[in-house]
């Protein structure tokens, strides 16, 4: 497996990139929770960050949104230089996030809430004005909630679905507006194994030119939606590598799997 060095020299090399974090680092008083990281992410890439609770994956995406602002280095996204942007400038360059505590309106509809969300993307997301039957953001809001496999439910309210819809229904919100890169924070935590299988059929059907890094305490999950595979450990990258790499390597094994997986 290649150094970090030699992995971001290469992927610089190949063209374009949606995100290069640059000798990011993160710190909380004494505490270190990234050092020096170094992450170059290709424009569609599909990656998964994993890693035990601590590892700094979570600090690592309120770093890359402005969340968190970094102590030392330098966010790119897109080439541009977002280090110093507030979060909502972020956003409207097409960066995208869900979280592990999920953010909805409850006592609206589905549908209300890809509608809202497709709203607030908008340019003219403050106007006053009722939405007429031919709002494009309606008709966005429905490719969404099928995108997202909502359908059956979409007149439903929010608080009447399960877990697992609810998740379901927190991806189509980061679909609106076409994003061009998506963050997603454990979308896996909490599914039934039925609803694991149908998130993977979700993230693998979603438009190959949205980019994604997944972080994910299932391996089964992430292994199975990644192309690259970033592994953190106490604050530092460990390891990438492609998901066969990482799933065959002792080292993650051992400090992961307890030796076998």
């Amino acid at each position: 497996m290649k150094s970090r060095t030699d992995a971001l020299t290469r992927l610089q090399s190949a063209g374009q990139y949606a995100l290069e974090l640059e000798a990011v680092s993160r710190h909380f008083g004494a505490l270190v929770a990234l050092a020096d990281i170094n992450v170059a992410v290709k424009a569609g890439e599909r990656r998964a960050v994993l890693g035990s609770n601590g590892a700094g994956k979570t600090t690592l995406f309120n770093a890359i949104t402005g969340d968190f602002p970094v102590t030392t280095g330098r966010v790119r996204f897109f080439g541009e230089d977002v280090t110093d942007l507030p979060v909502h400038d972020r956003i409207r360059r097409g960066l995208r996030r869900t979280y592990q505590i999920s953010q909805l309106f409850e006592n609206l509809s589905v549908i209300d809430n890809l509608y809202l969300a497709c709203r607030g993307v908008s340019q003219n997301r403050f106007a006053l004005r009722r939405p007429g039957p031919s709002d494009a953001r309606r008709a966005m809001a429905q490719t969404l909630c099928e995108l997202v496999h909502l359908q059956d439910v979409r007149d439903a309210d929010v608080s009447t679905l399960s877990y697992g819809q609810q998740r379901q229904l927190e991806i189509g919100l980061a679909l609106a507006g076409a994003p061009r890169f998506i963050l997603f924070d454990e979308p896996a935590a909490g599914l039934s194994p039925t609803e694991r299988v149908e998130l993977i059929e979700i993230l693998q059907a979603l438009p190959s030119h949205i980019g994604y890094i997944i972080i994910e305490h299932d391996m089964d999950v992430a292994l199975r939606v990644a192309d690259t595979v970033t592994m953190m450990h106490n604050g530092r990258i460990f390891k990438e590598g492609t998901p066969e790499e990482i799933e065959s390597d002792p080292e993650v094994q051992a400090l992961y799997l307890g030796g076998g997986h």
